[in-house]
């Protein structure tokens, strides 16, 4: 059942927000507390924990390590801290599925044990071999100093469904930097793939001063590896590449493909983490496979201005190929912003893994595409609909009868012109868009938005979460800002909470005078994909007031230009066995 209010909220003080994330907010995965490390929870606090999203059942997760599909089971590899809430004593833990939405947590698949990896065994990939064999590629720390190598592992039965264990031969390690290579800053080795020529090929990230370096190595038989005289890309003035993902996309459809294709009709992804930003940046361009050089396409720009994944709390992402439906899948970490560390380990549990995405190259060739794998929908269970509601300035409608907590909503809004679009202020061109949603947020009234949806939202709206589109004209055309806005989310008095304003411009035809939101809910996150996933923002958020049964979610408009919710399907979502 739906109700309507004819007052929205009364316009309150915007906070410019202008933080940069090396001073406050989502951290990477190597700041170290030895103090606090060890010290294991034996309660954890349940009210911010998710219901549907990946997460051990408690201590510190981060990085995705090398997914894979193997012989008709998926494999979630994860950098894990079994000992404690905060980042440390980091290992590989081990969870498998059959549909990438009920998981079986095993033992841990590597942890330090060798010279080689004593001081830790940090990020990597997957790589399957011809011969079906399953090798792990990871970083291993070998000693108090922080010197990366690269090394490998292999299962101890291949026949085993599940790979329940792991070997490190001993002719570890792999790969040790040589002079010009900063020991510090070597890690995360890609999923590798196998040239025209037979040899086999894979990417260590790095660093050279201020300079971003994709590190190449080659091998013939996946155990001798030689760095190239030159790295596969490189990039000036974006510091530290880490967790590097190089693959390729198709032209011609929304399917994936193996890591090893190239071709015609085939363009290739590389997507980097920066240590810098705490945020992941991709270009799309191509492989000269003769020369083993990337060259991204006209127009794309390395680090800080260029494409993200997600312009939320997303990092550390990692894909893979998944033969069994013909996909290519995105897996990325989500941490928390809510605390300082002695409140992670009070609370017992700290990051989660965002919903795995299908990712494809959008028609245009100029951006990603991502949208929740469709096993997700395997999850809803109530549902409740709404069609034709016009919407004018100011108004709202609850969307009830669904646990607004733990839910699904798909909306498509429309309106009937244009006209009305504010003028993009000349003085915000240098901005990012998180910076322009921080200045017209939701509670600014404006022409063609904000309208969108308010999430976690508690009775009287101390609290809420608004996701939202702005439409905005530059000279003779259009631009459309898509917000995901934390800085209501709670009431809490804790000055170490981050709330950000995350947002991303969208890259859409507007001809039809549409735009659609999916947003999905789980009492800590949301993720939201705006037109059709050609913009994605995840935010961590954590209210006080909107919990479990006192949440609520609701649609609205604060624009001039009255906008009609065409379709709005929400769903309640129920919890899977992990």
């Amino acid at each position: 059942m739906f109700f309507l209010k004819n007052c929205f909220i009364c316009p309150f003080l915007v906070i410019i927000i202008l933080l940069l994330f090396f001073f406050n907010g989502i951290k990477a995965s190597h700041e170290v507390f030895r103090n606090l490390q060890s010290l294991s929870s034996t309660n954890t606090i349940k009210y911010h924990r998710t219901g549907y999203h990946f997460q051990p059942p408690k201590h510190w997760i981060n990085d995705p390590n090398g997914p894979m599909y193997y012989n008709g089971v998926y494999h979630l590899f994860y950098q894990y801290n079994p000992k404690g809430a905060v980042w440390g004593n980091i290992v590989w833990a081990h969870s498998v599925s059959t549909d990438l939405i009920n998981w079986v947590h095993l033992d841990h698949a590597i942890y330090p044990s060798k010279e080689f990896d004593q001081y830790g065994t940090w990020s990597g990939s997957v790589t399957i071999l011809p011969n079906n064999i399953p090798v792990i590629l990871y970083t291993g720390i070998i000693d108090a100093n922080n010197t990366q190598v690269q090394n490998y592992a292999i299962p101890a039965d291949a026949s085993d469904p599940l790979l329940r264990e792991w070997i490190k031969p001993d002719e570890n390690p792999l790969i040790v930097a040589d002079i010009s290579i900063n020991k510090t800053r070597f890690r995360d080795p890609t999923t590798a793939w196998l040239g025209r020529d037979g040899h086999w090929r894979m990417v260590v990230g790095s660093a050279r001063r201020h300079r971003g370096v994709a590190i190449l190595y080659r091998s013939r038989d996946f155990l001798k590896w030689t760095k190239a005289q030159h790295p596969l890309h490189s990039s000036s003035k974006t510091g530290n590449w880490e967790c590097p993902d190089f693959f390729p996309v198709s032209l011609n459809h929304t399917n994936g493909l193996d890591t090893s294709v190239d071709g015609e009709n085939v363009k290739h992804v590389l997507k980097v983490s920066l240590d810098d930003t705490r945020f992941e940046y991709y270009t799309i361009g191509t492989y000269d496979t003769k020369n083993d050089r990337y060259i991204p396409d006209h127009k794309m720009i390395d680090g800080w201005k260029g494409l993200r994944l997600d312009y939320g709390n997303f990092y550390a992402s990692k894909t893979f190929y998944d033969p069994s439906k013909n996909r290519r899948v995105l897996w990325g970490w989500a941490n928390e912003s809510d605390a300082v560390p002695r409140d992670a380990i009070k609370k017992g549990w700290a990051g989660i893994q965002a919903i795995p995405r299908k990712l494809w190259l959008d028609p245009s060739g100029k951006q990603l595409v991502q949208w929740p794998v469709e096993e997700l929908e395997t999850l809803r269970n109530k549902k409740v609909e709404l069609r034709n509601h016009k919407l004018n300035k100011g108004e709202i409608v609850e969307v009830e009868g669904i646990t607004a907590a733990q839910a699904d909503v798909e909306v498509t809004y429309s309106f009937s012109s244009l006209k009305n679009a504010e003028e993009f202020d000349p003085s915000w061109a240098h901005l990012y868009a998180k910076d322009v949603c921080a200045i017209r947020g939701s509670a600014v009234q404006g022409g063609l938005g904000p309208f969108g949806l308010l999430t976690l939202a508690s009775e009287n709206l101390e609290e809420y979460t608004p996701v939202f589109f702005r439409v905005f004209k530059v000279k003779n055309k259009y631009k459309v800002l898509m917000c995901s806005d934390a800085s209501r989310s709670s009431v809490r008095n804790n000055p170490k909470m981050y709330k950000p304003s995350f947002a991303g411009f969208v890259d859409v035809d507007l001809s039809d005078k549409k735009l659609s939101l999916r947003s999905l809910i789980d009492h800590s996150v949301v993720e939201s994909f705006g037109a059709g996933g050609k913009t994605c923002i995840t935010s961590r958020v954590y209210p006080a007031l909107a919990l479990f049964s006192d949440a609520r979610l609701l649609a609205f408009n604060n624009g001039t230009e009255t906008i009609t919710i065409e379709t709005l399907n929400a769903w309640s979502m129920d919890k899977p066995d992990k």
